[in-house]
């Protein structure tokens, strides 16, 4: 899960969960409270005080905590950002270098090397820069302060898990700001609960070894509920005359169904699986079937347009052509955007935060403000819905 994900799932529990799990107050009392819950769980006294020794909190984390404006580009420029010939290239190299890791994690995991290797180069650029943030560091500030404890303090005891593995370091390892580790960027419960040993040498270190990391993120996704040999998007072409109310990940059907309203693949054949039509810029831009695993996505990132990309890239490391964009109606800024959800939510829609991000809140909102004003129901956000508003 890559660290930028936490802060676009801001659902935090609910203000009643968060009330249950201490956080906040003097720093001080916040580690001797750690430090007895420790303890409680059948941790050893003495470990528990070399792990928690040199905690501290971290400024520079809650202040990425609060940044998420990368996440309100549209697909066509995010993609383009993420995407380039160097870094196609260099995964197809990888997925050369690694070929037998990838035989195996296909083999045990069921997960098509195209998915992990976007995973890898989207995460840490494969593996060339894992974050610098001290990851207990990291764990702690978050835990102390209140708006997600519940999401990270369990880690902290994960990670006091590791450390008693010989597999966490609290002075040395770094990561993402949120707690993420390695080359896929994993929380330490889930290297717990998901680590392989993939190169044999007894230990699970995600940050060194390439296969350790790839396998990990295999059983994770297969955890998740992948599904093995099926697609997770594929490009189509969709006619004018579309019923624009039927798109959206809310709407799923069978493909047969998609075809008989016209819809074509742009390479390949439609999977016979149900599928839901995605517009990522509405009608007149990309157009993508999401079959089953699509979903998946969403367990390791909460970013619409960052699981979009990461699909499409995927598909592309495994010999999918470049997307047409189209030519989208113009979107909306961040402001533009803050305005729009207000808006909406002022007529009765949820929108979930008013925070600028076109998530699948706000654009089954906006979905169901362009039917009721007689709009095509599209989706995507534009001047002027927000002027109709």
């Amino acid at each position: 899960m890559t660290a930028l994900s936490l802060a676009i799932a801001l659902s935090a529990g609910s203000a009643a969960t968060a009330q249950q799990v201490p956080c906040g107050g003097s720093f001080a009392d916040f580690k001797a409270g750690l430090r007895d819950e420790a303890v409680a769980l059948g941790h050893d006294p003495a470990s528990v005080d070399r792990f928690l020794s040199g905690a501290q909190q971290d400024p520079k984390v809650l202040a990425a905590d609060r940044r998420q404006g990368v996440f309100q580009m549209p697909f066509v420029d995010f993609s383009r950002r993420l995407i380039s010939q160097d870094r196609l290239n260099r995964g197809l190299a990888n997925g050369r270098d690694y070929a037998a890791v990838f035989d195996r994690i296909e083999a045990q995991y069921g997960v098509s090397r195209g998915v992990l290797l976007a995973f890898w180069a989207f995460e840490t650029d494969y593996g060339s820069f894992q974050g610098d943030f001290n990851t207990l560091n990291a764990l702690v500030t978050l835990s102390h302060d209140c708006r997600r404890p519940e999401l990270f303090r369990p880690q902290i005891f994960a990670a006091l898990e590791l450390f008693e593995h010989g597999d966490f370091d609290p002075a040395r390892t770094t990561g993402a700001w949120a707690g993420e580790i390695g080359m896929v960027q994993m929380l330490p419960r889930d290297i717990l609960e998901n680590g392989v040993d993939g190169d044999g040498d007894g230990h699970v270190l995600l940050k060194t070894s390439a296969p350790d990391a790839l396998m990990s993120g295999g059983k994770m996704l297969q955890s998740l509920g992948w599904r093995a040999g099926e697609p997770w998007i594929q490009e189509v072409s969709v006619p004018d005359d579309m019923d624009w109310s039927l798109t959206g990940l809310q709407d799923k059907r069978p493909a047969s169904e998609w075809a008989a309203m016209g819809v074509t693949p742009r390479s390949g054949q439609l999977a016979n699986l149900p599928a839901s039509l995605i517009l990522p810029q509405g009608r007149r831009g990309p157009a993508f079937l999401a079959y089953p695993n699509f979903d998946v996505y969403f367990e390791w990132n909460q970013s619409f347009v960052y699981v979009m990309t990461a699909a499409y890239f995927a598909t592309r490391l495994e010999g999918a052509p470049i997307y047409d964009a189209g030519n989208p109606e113009p979107g909306l800024d961040g402001e533009q955007m803050k305005q729009l959800q207000a808006k909406l939510a002022a007529h009765g829609h949820d929108v979930g935060l008013i925070d600028g991000i076109l998530g699948a809140g706000t654009r089954a909102a906006v979905r169901a403000m362009q039917q009721e004003l007689g709009m095509p129901a599209d989706g995507w956000p534009t001047p002027a819905l927000l002027n109709r508003l």
